[in-house]
């Protein structure tokens, strides 16, 4: 029955789990509300966090992929919200339209970290346009989007510019691993952590070394101890990409994944250091008389002496938490580092080279 007759009309949104899930169920609303505007038909958007991405890494196997899919839900269209990152000759790839088999596909990581539903909200009602059987032929460019039609399985391409374009992609690759869950999902460091601040908040020594040192030598000593558990992270736990191995052949790629975990586990280490020196200083103002802190630095305990000391105790603790992150398995680490398509991709990889 051609599309115009039919009563109602379904368009299937098939995501990876974790944040595509989130994505596509936060946009679905206002896409319907789009369809219903653009077409003048009744629709509906049946979102499928099915991980049937799984194993690909070309364009055009997704697309494949998602075109059974399509078939067997016999949905009008598809669309699928993937976190994978897919590069092209000369850039990342944002999105891929297929007319022929009704099917598109959206790499997020490419839409960048911030106004996340925003700018997926708009990529889709673009797509949309391209499937539609009465679609127009939007402008080539929008703004540091490019789109450029091809002769074969993929009919329209999105990509982005060249340099805005790598940034947003390595950006959007650390907002989908959730760099704030590894301060809960190292469980292991932070417990070392913790404990080691509770030794220096009752250690004098610990006292007059942070008065003492000076605001350059003190953020000296943070950026140390999170640059320190970062490498050991990924020194301890085999985080680190090479050219040839886990099957990533492509240098750029690795490159690129490398580039995202050392940016996810430093925003994921400056949150637990954030969360430790919190506790230092809620734990120093509680536990530490005013009187006795004073006698051992030798003048007054103001605020600016408890934040020095609670500084020097958080920086301290850090350290004693990279070492506590060792007791972790490779899995845990894994997990709470990356996102659902990468951290399964490097837990793969993993058994594969065992």
């Amino acid at each position: 029955m051609p599309l115009a007759e039919q009563a109602d009309h379904v368009l299937g949104l098939v995501t990876d789990p974790d944040m595509p899930t989130q994505v596509g169920r936060r946009t679905a609303e206002r896409v319907t509300g789009w369809l219903g505007h653009r077409t003048g038909h009744r629709w509906t958007i049946d979102v499928r966090c099915d991980p049937l991405t799984a194993g690909h890494d070309t364009s055009e196997d997704l697309l494949d992929a998602v075109d059974r899919h399509r078939e067997e839900q016999n949905w009008d269209f598809a669309i699928c919200l993937t976190d994978l990152p897919l590069l092209l000759a000369k850039g990342p790839l944002l999105a891929d339209v297929s007319t022929r088999r009704r099917v598109a596909l959206v790499s997020l990581p490419a839409l960048g970290a911030i106004r996340t539903y925003h700018r997926t909200y708009r990529l889709l009602t673009r797509l949309l346009d391209d499937l539609l059987p009465d679609g127009g032929d939007p402008p080539g460019r929008l703004g540091p989007v490019n789109r450029a039609r091809h002769d074969g399985p993929v009919d329209v391409r999105y990509t982005t510019t060249r340099l805005r374009g790598w940034l947003r992609l390595v950006s959007g690759m650390v907002r989908a691993n959730r760099p704030w869950q590894l301060v809960w999902g190292l469980s292991s460091a932070l417990a070392a952590a913790l404990a080691a601040a509770g030794f220096g908040l009752f250690t004098s020594t610990v006292w007059q070394l942070g008065d003492v040192l000076s605001p350059l030598r003190a953020l000296t000593t943070t950026v140390f101890a999170l640059a320190l558990m970062t490498v050991w992270l990924i020194a301890a736990h085999g985080l680190w990409e090479r050219v040839g191995r886990r099957a990533v052949r492509d240098r750029r790629l690795a490159l690129l994944y490398n580039a995202s975990t050392i940016t996810t586990l430093s925003s994921g280490v400056a949150c637990l250091y954030a969360v430790v020196y919190l506790v230092s200083l809620t734990g120093a103002l509680s536990l530490i008389d005013e009187g006795v802190l004073a006698r051992t630095l030798g003048h007054s305990a103001d605020w600016p002496a408890y934040a020095r000391l609670a500084w020097m105790v958080a920086s301290m603790a850090l350290i004693a938490g990279a070492l506590g992150s060792s007791l972790e398995t490779d899995a845990a680490v894994r997990q709470a580092a990356y996102g659902y398509r990468e951290e399964q991709r490097r837990a793969q990889h993993a058994e594969s080279d065992d």
